[in-house]
């Protein structure tokens, strides 16, 4: 089955085209980020008014790429949310219009449950059930995962998503926008440092807050911030080290709690190098499995909406 997806939930416009939920034959995205740098941060007008823009010249090359006709596709997936409510319209809207006018199937997609999903998108299919660690921009999330189609939120953030973290202490260092990126190469070009942020622990839950350690980060820059020498490379690692710090804790956690030996990493932070190398060594240590989709489905695409559409219609 060929199942078209569309991804419109924030300034990326995604399509893609996956066979039998497994099989990536196309994935483009097109995205706005640039014209969002100098605000320093997404304006949700600009991303809905770029993605009407975007949607069917991405739809069109998405099939292109795939070598299929609007004929040849089986069903059309769509994000249903969460996301911005301008974006999510455009495409909900135009995949709805699509789905009839073929007179073939449409389902509509929970984006956070699809970035737990990328991770099937390989050879190496995970073993269920499983931990779901969702890190992005918008979400910090843990989910028991009992099969493909049942997600249980367990840990959510109280405040600031990890993401949201990383672009605000970008914006406090100076570093500009998105955050995350850059925070991870500046603390791999210093070797350590003896800068140190606490996390929030939050005892006897699942929960993850941020908004401590990005307030400790605006702290030390007023008071230190006046030196000709600030540290900024080391800051960045010590706040990157704290937030990675308890991811790795509460998702390790949350498998000791369900008594499982699958991690499923997802969403745009599942790209920090850090994140991967922490994760991957104390899981291993803990007799957990971890994965993380590749790079280019960390961040928000069409390939895994289409991928878990599939198994919605089955």
């Amino acid at each position: 089955m060929n199942v078209l997806g569309i991804e419109t939930s924030c300034d990326e416009t995604a399509a893609a085209v996956v066979r039998d939920g497994r099989k990536i034959l196309s994935n483009v995205v097109a995205s706005s980020l640039k014209e969002h740098q100098r605000y320093g941060g997404v304006i949700p007008e600009v991303a809905s008014r770029r993605q009407l823009e975007y949607i069917q010249p991405v739809v069109d090359e998405a099939l292109e790429k795939a070598g299929l006709s609007l004929k040849e596709i089986d069903a059309v997936a769509v994000t249903k949310g969460p996301g911005l409510i301008g974006s999510l319209l455009v495409g909900i809207s135009f995949a709805r219009a699509l789905s009839a006018a073929l007179d073939k199937p449409l389902v509509e997609i929970d984006h956070i449950k699809a970035h737990v999903y990328a991770n099937f998108l390989a050879d190496e299919q995970p073993r269920l059930p499983a931990v779901g660690l969702v890190v992005s921009g918008g979400h910090t999330d843990l989910y028991s995962v009992r099969d493909i189609q049942t997600f249980r939120r367990i840990g959510k953030t109280r405040d600031d998503a990890a993401g949201e973290a990383f672009d605000k202490v970008a914006r406090v260092l100076g570093l500009g926008y998105p955050g995350g990126p850059v925070i991870d190469r500046l603390a791999k070009s210093v070797p350590g440092t003896e800068i140190t942020f606490k996390y929030a622990a939050l005892e006897g839950t699942l929960d993850f807050s941020f908004s401590g350690v990005k307030t400790a980060v605006l702290y030390h820059r007023q008071k230190y911030g006046n030196n000709n020498h600030y540290p900024v490379a080391e800051v960045a690692r010590a706040f990157q080290e704290s937030v990675v710090a308890i991811l790795v804790i509460k998702a390790l956690r949350a498998c000791r709690k369900l008594d499982v030996r699958t991690l499923l990493v997802g969403g745009g932070v599942a790209a920090n190098s850090a994140l991967r190398q922490h994760l991957s060594a104390q899981a291993k240590e803990a007799g957990v499995k971890v994965y993380f989709p590749a790079m280019a489905l960390c961040m928000d695409n069409a390939a895994m909406i289409a991928g878990l559409g599939f198994h919605s219609l089955n």
